[in-house]
């Protein structure tokens, strides 16, 4: 089947990925507050992400991962139980007579999986009814968890403004997916085979105005950039990372399938940190909100990097099989 200029564009756009991404960052961080006035966007933009990466699933699909829900499970107690803890650690490790800085490094860990882990979990086929229903059980359970993670960490309660979460949820998540999935449901497959193929190189091209609007938030976070700072950054970095690697490991041990596994990687890795850094900003001093928000610079990044390895682990795995399976079948 010939290729049409949208897949050609979107397998560009999909190989460039490590590229564009923190190139698109970097030119949010120049640009700075001139750009952060496009904020407005971000909702909108995630939408139409969140619909073009919901054509061709099925309620029969998300029916299936709710009776099956230890997938789910698993992804929670990796977000609200494994990080929480790791984080709490590796602050006290580096940061031990730093209080307000362990209780960011907490905090930034304590809040929802990000909506960006839906998309990265599209672009790298991950199971997309299960990436959707533990952003949206994540998202709901978040008032409770969050303050309750607080409490029990640092002895601090804090009240969540549910309303926000839940209106950013049904925007960017729950109206674009049922729209994608209705579609689905009423149009033949080569009709969403088509419609796919036409916006998904969009939907990669709203993920770099994304990132680049994220760099304009962060960039007046760093003009005061010291040793300390710097150190609490790359602490940030370690921390984020570490959530990727564990939730992979995670999957791999309990031997899911490579789709379960993708999404578990996307959803334990990444964050909501436009809500952690409203929560850090409404009941905690600057100390707090650095950590938080510093996780802008690499979530995106991340995300990338880690796209990389799952591609290259589960081809070379793939071939491994392969050539096992020819061996194993020459007289």
């Amino acid at each position: 089947m010939e290729l049409t200029i949208f897949d050609r564009a979107n397998r560009f756009l999909g190989k460039m990925m490590p590229v564009f991404i923190p190139g698109s960052l970097i030119i949010g961080m120049v640009f700075g507050y001139r750009i952060t006035g496009f904020l407005f966007l971000v909702p909108w933009l995630f939408a139409f992400m969140t619909f073009t990466g919901s054509i061709g699933s099925t309620f029969k699909q998300l029916g299936a991962v709710v009776r099956r829900p230890f997938p789910i499970v698993l992804a929670l107690a990796v977000l609200h139980v494994l990080m929480p803890l790791y984080a709490y650690g590796v602050g006290h490790l580096f940061f031990q007579h730093h209080p307000l800085t362990i209780t960011g490094f907490l905090l930034s860990v304590a809040i929802p999986t990000g909506v960006t882990s839906f998309v990265w979990a599209m672009m790298q086929r991950g199971n997309i009814p299960l990436v959707l229903t533990v952003i949206l059980l994540d998202t709901l359970l978040s008032p409770l968890i969050v303050p309750l993670t607080l409490l029990l960490f640092v002895g601090k309660s804090v009240h969540i403004d549910a309303w926000p979460l839940m209106q950013d949820l049904f925007t960017m998540i729950v109206i674009p997916s049922l729209l994608g999935i209705l579609l689905s449901q009423w149009t033949s497959m080569e009709t969403q085979r088509k419609a796919a193929s036409i916006l998904s190189p969009f939907s990669k091209i709203g993920m770099f105005l994304v990132v680049m609007i994220n760099g304009g938030v962060v960039s007046p976070y760093l003009k005061h950039l010291n040793a300390h700072v710097l150190f609490i950054i790359l602490t940030v970095l370690f921390i984020s990372a570490s959530g990727y690697f564990l939730s992979w490991i995670t999957g791999a041990v309990f031997h899911l399938d490579r789709d379960m596994i993708v999404t578990l990687t996307y959803s334990g890795g990444m964050r909501n940190i436009s809500a952690g850094s409203v929560i850090a900003v409404s009941f905690f001093p600057a100390q707090v909100v650095l950590p938080v928000i510093s996780g802008m610079l690499f979530q995106q990044v991340l995300a990338s990097f880690y796209g990389q390895l799952l591609t290259r682990f589960y081809s070379n795995r793939r071939e491994g099989e392969n050539k096992t399976l020819e061996r194993e079948t020459l007289p």
